[in-house]
């Protein structure tokens, strides 16, 4: 996807690389932030409970704080990909844009209790508005971010990058499927539900490495 720079472009191109940039921390400080504070956590196993938990209990305003900060880093780099030659496309950076919107309201709502966290959550709690409306901005953040795995693989491929287009195939599969067990999971007992949280915890760091490594693509195109 490297392209000649128009002289408008150039004369941006600072700019725009500050946008990647916010690409290229997103996905680390995201990821470290929860490793991190579900390490500290007492009662918490990262195995089990979901990232979203950690938004629960009296420190959940750090995982919260987290949820909004990757929002707004990862809308930053939607339009710098939008501006960046060979990346603009119509769908690719709208799709990155709902995974950054899908973040803010995640941090907006908070979940939910499940899996037995925090402790004294019955089997079977109930299910609040604030709740649900999280719930469903995950659901728009993981789509659209399978979505622009899937829409920059075809996008890879009809220029030629036959690795990256493989890449982005590979990393939208894995980002679903796993997103997709982690969801049937979290409300089961057995050792499925004790997997749950190490599922999510891949289909997030498989997406979010996809799109560290796609900042840096696109940076790399602005030298």
């Amino acid at each position: 996807m490297r392209l000649p720079l128009p002289a408008a472009v150039a004369r941006r191109v600072p700019r725009i690389r500050a946008l990647l940039a916010t690409g290229v921390a997103a996905g680390p400080l995201f990821v470290t932030t929860f490793a991190v504070q579900g390490a500290l956590r007492a009662h918490y196993d990262g195995r089990r409970h979901p990232v979203s938990s950690l938004a629960l209990g009296p420190y959940g305003r750090v995982q919260t704080a987290n949820f909004l900060a990757a929002g707004v880093l990862t809308l930053a780099l939607a339009e710098g990909l939008r501006r960046t030659p060979g990346h603009g496309s119509t769908w690719g950076p709208r799709l990155v844009a709902g995974w950054g919107v899908g973040l803010l309201g995640a941090g907006a709502f908070v979940t939910d209790p499940v899996g037995d966290y925090p402790p004294g959550t019955p089997e079977d709690p109930d299910i609040t508005v604030p709740g649900g409306l999280h719930d469903a901005f995950s659901l728009v953040a993981f789509a659209s971010l399978v979505a622009a795995e899937t829409s920059y693989a075809r996008e890879f491929g009809a220029v030629g990058e036959r690795g990256w287009a493989v890449g982005s195939a590979a990393a939208a599969a894995v980002t679903a499927a796993a997103f997709l067990y982690s969801g049937w999971a979290f409300a089961r007992t057995d050792a499925a539900g004790r997997r749950a949280g190490l599922a999510q915890r891949a289909s997030i760091t498989t997406g979010y490495g996809w799109l560290t490594l796609l900042s840096l693509h696109a940076l790399r195109t602005l030298k």
